[in-house]
């Protein structure tokens, strides 16, 4: 029986905009919650007395091993989640749990076998990543902490998409509400009354995220979930086709994130040989700007998918173009405001993170160069949205490739013998603008036309 208050949505009838928001406005707050894990963590960890800037340099080096746990999470949750919401659409709710009951086992899996690794070799890692003596110390201090929590933490975030690709994005908003509260409880709690500082900002993590993942797996073994997570099915729920299906349509979303990971070791460690840990310091303030920024694009590709997954599904053409149209004008919009924000009012963003004087004026000459085309960046989202959610693995996966690897990584290393330090930063935008127009336009020729083409028949 469902809970008052907990409303399944039904993305095959009604509103398209009402379902869109229905999805997104839940999956926006849980993702905006979901972020604070670690941006709150940066915020208070840039206010400790006497070393806040140089903590910053220290976090900033850990970014690329926690985008890379994170790219895993999106492998098996974003990959399995459409896919499920498919068969759903088709009345095929066995097939769909198979699904959840798969993906959280290579979730698992994964999760136990990275913590281990990162475990292992972390002073290797962030010293090829660009550390320093004084940010390898720092990072060190933050990170073997936080990589006890590795399995939650993918569980948490990989899981959250099966709850929403049911109709239950209010639900997994909550789930991911409960450990933010207590994040943002228990960082200055640790951090400063405690005087565990940086060790206090990792433990109140990876406790919140403990939570947060319990919450998850309450939800998908009660009685409300449809599709529900079931140990009998962890084990035979791994089939290869299965398996190969849900890695193949991850596969974008994960090298997305990977790519993530890469660029940012790459800058890091062309920072640390150009500028120094003052501009470490002020690209993880960026990233973490880029991270706030881009959070609620990504609540709309996740409110999004599910409805453009099942209207394909069930062959609702006519829906599922007005679908992408409106993710498209919604994407568009927000980067534009946001883009404009930035540029008059940077030190809004900045001051978050650190007052001291000089980071915040190298920040804020980095943040105008950064985001100079954020706006292009939306096509990208839009265009990567419509593959993921109609299962074209092959333009996903290569427009995820195109933009982080082909353009930003050797922009990244080109740029700054030109530019100086400010190529590093100059890449983003160039990628953005190139690698916007080129992913759209193939949606546009590939999958637009086509869809408009059976509308018509219809």
């Amino acid at each position: 029986m469902k809970s008052p208050g907990i409303r399944q949505i039904d993305y095959g009838t009604g509103s398209i905009v009402k379902a869109v928001l229905a999805g997104a406005g839940p999956m926006v707050f849980a993702q905006c919650l979901s972020l604070l894990y670690n941006i709150v963590d940066r915020m208070y960890i840039g206010r400790i007395p006497g070393q806040g800037a140089q903590a910053l340099a220290g976090i900033g080096i850990c970014f690329p091993i926690l985008t890379l746990t994170a790219a895993f999470a999106s492998l098996f949750g974003s990959g399995g989640a459409p896919l499920a919401a498919m068969e759903s659409g088709k009345g095929n709710h066995r097939e769909a749990s198979l699904y959840l009951n798969a993906s959280f086992s290579m979730l698992v899996l994964s999760g136990g076998l990275l913590m281990i690794l990162c475990e292992f070799f972390a002073p290797q890692i962030l010293t090829l990543f660009g550390a320093r003596s004084d940010s390898l110390e720092t990072g060190l201090i933050y990170l073997y902490p936080v990589l006890t929590g590795t399995v939650f933490s993918m569980i948490a975030s990989g899981m959250n998409p099966y709850i929403n690709a049911q109709g239950f994005p209010l639900m997994g908003m909550i789930t991911v509400l409960i450990g933010t509260l207590l994040n943002i409880g228990l960082d200055p709690l640790f951090i400063f009354v405690f005087g565990w500082g940086i060790q206090g900002a990792a433990l109140a993590t990876v406790i919140s995220q403990v939570i947060s993942a319990l919450a998850v797996i309450r939800f998908l073994t009660g009685a409300r979930a449809v599709s529900k997570l079931s140990p009998s099915l962890w084990i035979s729920s791994l089939q290869p086709a299965r398996v190969k299906a849900i890695t193949s349509l991850g596969l974008a979303g994960f090298i997305m994130q990977v790519t993530n990971s890469l660029v940012q070791a790459v800058a890091n460690s062309t920072l640390s040989l150009h500028g120094g840990d003052l501009y470490i310091s002020a690209m993880t303030i960026v990233s973490s700007v880029r991270q706030i920024v881009e959070t609620p694009l990504s609540g709309l590709r996740d409110g999004a998918s599910p409805v453009m997954s099942f209207n394909y599904g069930a062959g609702k053409t006519s829906r599922l173009r007005r679908t992408i149209t409106l993710t498209t004008r919604m994407s568009v919009l927000y980067a534009g405001v946001i883009w404009a924000l930035i540029l008059a009012f940077p030190s809004a963003f900045t001051s978050l993170f650190s007052r001291d004087e000089t980071l915040a004026a190298t920040a804020i000459l980095c943040l105008h160069v950064y985001f100079f085309a954020f706006v292009f960046q939306a096509l990208q989202f839009s265009g990567q949205t419509v593959f993921t959610a109609l299962g074209r693995r092959n333009q996903a996966v290569f427009f995820s490739l195109f933009r982080k690897v082909i353009l930003v990584v050797p922009l990244t290393l080109i740029l700054p013998r030109h530019l100086g330090v400010m190529g590093v930063f100059a890449a983003e935008p160039v990628s953005n603008v190139i690698g916007g127009i080129a992913c759209y336009a193939t949606m546009y020729l590939t999958v637009w036309k086509k869809l408009t083409a059976a509308t018509r028949e219809q």
